[in-house]
């Protein structure tokens, strides 16, 4: 197969639906050989933040000298951005050949039908284990206790913030969400969490206490001091009780939120000081132990993390941003960073807002329109995206009276550089050099949000090329 066939093989495998369990990921990882046994874990479940904690884990261990892989879910324009080992995404060639692996591996199994998730679980286990890393960071995909990535008996759980989302399959209250996300929780596995509503947190120490696995909360057991935060960075001291902090540390990407994100995946690589090494041979570079991951690997590691979509600057002038917040959760925190600096750089905020139509279309907009000079309303090339008829007048319900509406992502692009140029100062008399600054940062911010599917469409649009890059699963 091509590398376009491949691709549509696999998002061909979603008409098998949405499965939890974990027979069939054994199953296959079984025939396999248990790829998963053969390097250490970090196991990353949550609702908001765990791909921005996970890349951070990973991109700390990568500078503490290991061999460390990415699993994360969903990607933006390319496939490949699923599965990496220090960064770089696996080569296509790649993809072809363990896809092809397992689908006659898959063949051979009467009566098997895996999963999309669960297929490229897979994938990234064999791939990870050819590859021989040392350790690999694994995002679950929806929940935990269920999940295809919950086969791995990991060196560390991560849980990061919980809030509601995927209600349908999750549970409808906080209590059964946590259940589900806490459900990766092994025996004797130390655990790191987020600061957590009280009885997400409840659910998590019982689960934790059930499993004689210590927990750590953001909050409680470490913490940490923002001292700088604009739209490209952040700054903030990372403490816990009794130590020296670590200062200064610098990380580039935006919103409080990412500073508690980046000190629970301190906390984890932090633990992974001293860890016994399990039951498997394994480089030596994985053999942890205490000074292994100092603070100048956390430093380094913070510096350099790189994680697109979120609150990601994709053109210059105009300026284009582009976040991923598809919850009402993740839309607040995306509006708390807006509030905190667009009002220093730029004139207003034009938003482009794509969001699935199964999601709480007007929880996600309640932070956000109080923000928006203008609201686009468009529709991303999927099925599940709900029309911007729909949004436009959702926004109008609650008071917005600004809204516009663009049937495709491209349309409202179109739309709202036009609007932006629009905007800029006309008709000074100031020299041609000044004029140009001061028209530059006289135009608005263009944020594009609600989905990434819409993220990754816009992406897309702007050269960001990918293969299939409009199929996606379910998320």
């Amino acid at each position: 197969m091509s590398y376009k066939e491949t691709v549509r093989y696999l998002y061909d495998l979603q008409l098998h639906g949405v499965k939890f369990g974990l027979d069939n990921i054994g199953r296959l990882a079984s025939e396999l050989g248990n790829p998963h046994e053969s390097f250490l874990s970090v196991h990353v479940a949550g609702t908001n933040g765990k791909g921005s904690t996970s890349a951070i884990i990973s991109s700390i261990l990568q500078h503490a000298g290991l061999k460390a892989g990415l699993f994360t879910s969903p990607h933006l324009v390319s496939f490949t951005e699923r599965i990496r080992i220090n960064g770089e995404e696996i080569a296509e060639h790649e993809v072809i050949q363990l896809a092809g692996e397992i689908r006659e591996t898959a063949s051979c199994l009467r009566g098997f039908s895996p999963t999309f998730f669960e297929v490229i679980t897979a994938m990234a286990f064999l791939y990870f284990a050819r590859k021989n890393v040392d350790i690999a960071v694994m995002e679950t995909g929806m929940g935990g206790r269920l999940d295809a990535t919950n086969i791995v008996t990991p060196e560390v759980s991560v849980i990061t913030s919980i809030g509601f989302d995927h209600k349908e399959f999750l549970g409808s209250t906080l209590r059964e969400i946590a259940g589900e996300k806490a459900g990766i929780i092994k025996k004797g596995v130390p655990v790191v969490a987020s600061f957590q509503e009280p009885e997400v947190r409840e659910v998590i120490e019982k689960q934790a206490a059930e499993k004689s696995a210590e927990v750590f909360f953001f909050g409680r057991d470490f913490s940490a001091t923002l001292k700088r935060d604009d739209i490209s960075e952040i700054c903030f001291d990372y403490k816990k009780s009794g130590l020296p902090a670590i200062r200064d540390l610098v990380l580039p990407l935006a919103g409080e939120h990412q500073m508690e994100n980046a000190s629970v995946a301190v906390k984890s690589a932090e633990l992974l000081n001293g860890s016994p090494i399990p039951k498997v041979s394994v480089p030596a570079a994985a053999a942890c132990h205490p000074a292994l991951i100092t603070p100048d690997c956390i430093r380094e590691g913070l510096r350099n993390v790189r994680w697109p979509g979120r609150l990601e600057c994709i053109n210059e002038d105009p300026a284009i941003f582009v976040d991923g917040a598809h919850n009402p959760a993740a839309a607040a925190v995306l509006a708390k960073v807006l509030k905190r600096n667009v009002p220093e750089k730029y004139k207003k905020i034009i938003i482009i807002l794509g969001v699935m139509n199964d999601k709480d279309i007007k929880g996600l907009m309640e932070p956000l329109l109080p923000l928006a000079s203008e609201l686009i309303c468009t529709s991303a090339a999927c099925g599940r995206a709900a029309p911007p008829e729909k949004l436009a007048g959702i926004a109008g319900s609650s008071g917005y009276r600004n809204a516009r509406i663009a049937a495709t992502v491209k349309d409202a692009l179109d739309m709202a550089i036009k609007s932006a140029a629009d905007a800029a100062v006309h008709g000074s008399t100031i020299p041609d050099r000044e004029y140009e600054t001061l028209q530059r940062s006289s135009r608005p911010l263009i944020l594009i949000t609600g989905s990434f599917y819409t993220v990754g469409e816009a992406k897309e649009l702007l050269g960001h090329k990918g293969v299939l890059a409009r199929v996606r699963e379910w998320r």
